[in-house]
């Protein structure tokens, strides 16, 4: 297999990832009157999903396999 094809499958991956993260079942879970740190817990789940995901993709897009 080719090292863009092995990107590709994975950035796929990462897309179906994405998508489910920021999905309805997982979004009522995190649909809570609580705070983190005065943060509501969803905008907390928002933005830390939305990190990783970012940081999950520089990592396959940068590594040098």
């Amino acid at each position: 297999m080719d090292r863009f094809d092995v990107r590709r499958q994975r950035l796929v991956a990462l897309c179906l990832v994405g998508s489910l993260l920021f999905n309805y079942p997982l979004l009522a879970i995190f649909n809570a009157p609580e705070t983190i740190a005065g943060i509501p817990v969803l905008y907390a789940y928002f933005f830390i999903a939305w990190a990783l995901l970012i940081a999950l993709m520089a990592l396959v897009i940068e590594r040098g396999d």
